[in-house]
């Protein structure tokens, strides 16, 4: 029997369910989808036109009308625990498909590409790290792993404009819910001096550390902790005994309205609380908590359904 390592779930719905589906998705927690459609397929097929001298009809055939959200997760314990909370009440019928590791990556890496976010910044997978950069642009090179997020998605380029706007030379930066460790990562590569990452999974740890090293970063600079800053008395004391000039939580409403208590703590008198991963119908029960305690909303962005916002102390 093959030794299978990931597990492929495919979400099938329409294109008007889309969003609603990929909401619930990272309502529950999953950060990092692949978005199948025929429209994607065939701009997909359009800006890669260089790569093939012809195109299967065969494929361009079984493509057509579909639409489908896709995830990952390792074929073990953990992974079947996260499988079971995501699709949790999700109301949609899902397939679950054994892969090798050959099978996943490729599964992954054909639907990832470079993306250019606000006025600099520019996430590059690093299978391709040796193509160009445009002028004027600030890299940083990502290899996302499963499910910890790979700034395609709205609610994480909402946050990463956030954070282009914020950082500062020689500025400190506090990522909660790093997943990959886009966030903080964008942040020391357009000039923060230190950042520290903590996620609750401690998959994240190595993930983050080592999308850093691939631009360049060390731990001189930044540090990764596995925890949970809600429930560890210790860690959320720890961390705000440093404050920092940067918040940043890219989650999802549930977490973020109790975490708007800890916030204020972890500032800087001048420092900015950057929330995003809000669907715009929770947003006005976030802002309501970030005001309740101590928050002066100073922006709100908005993008395809997602919010983030912006808050400093009052």
């Amino acid at each position: 029997m093959a030794d299978y390592k990931w597990l492929e779930v495919a979400v099938n719905t329409t294109p008007e369910k889309l969003d609603e589906v990929s909401a619930r998705l990272i309502a529950a927690g999953m950060e990092g989808l692949v978005i199948e459609d025929e429209g994607e397929f065939l701009a997909f097929l359009e800006q890669n036109r260089k790569y093939w001298d012809y195109v299967d009809q065969e494929l361009l055939e079984r493509m057509k009308g579909v639409c489908r959200v896709k995830f990952y997760v390792t074929d073990d314990d953990h992974g079947h625990a996260q499988l079971e909370q995501y699709t949790r009440g999700l109301g949609w019928e899902y397939t679950v498909t054994p892969l090798n590791e050959n099978d996943w990556a490729y599964s992954w890496q054909k639907y990832y590409h470079p993306l250019a976010i606000g006025k600099r910044l520019y996430v590059v997978p690093q299978w391709m790290r040796e193509d160009p950069v445009p002028a004027g642009r600030t890299p940083v090179f990502l290899n996302p792993g499963l499910t910890f997020g790979t700034g395609s998605h709205a609610s994480t380029q909402l946050c990463l404009e956030g954070v282009e706007e914020h950082t500062a030379a020689g500025c400190s930066v506090l990522d909660l819910g790093c997943g990959s460790g886009i966030l903080s990562i964008a942040a020391l590569a357009l000039g923060a001096a230190e950042a520290v990452a903590v996620d609750i999974d401690p998959k994240a740890v190595d993930v983050a550390y080592e999308n850093a090293a691939l631009n360049g970063i060390g731990r001189e600079t930044y540090t990764v902790r596995a925890g949970d800053v809600l429930s560890d008395a210790a860690l959320a004391e720890e961390l705000a005994a440093k404050r920092y000039d940067l918040v940043l939580a890219n989650i999802v409403a549930d977490v973020i309205i109790p975490l708007s208590a800890q916030a204020p703590a972890l500032l800087k008198p001048d420092g900015v609380f950057l929330c995003s991963g809000i669907i715009d119908t929770r947003s006005a029960q976030v802002e309501a908590a970030l005001k309740r305690n101590g928050l002066a909303i100073t922006r709100r962005r908005e993008r395809n359904g997602w919010v983030a916002l912006e808050a400093r102390l009052a």
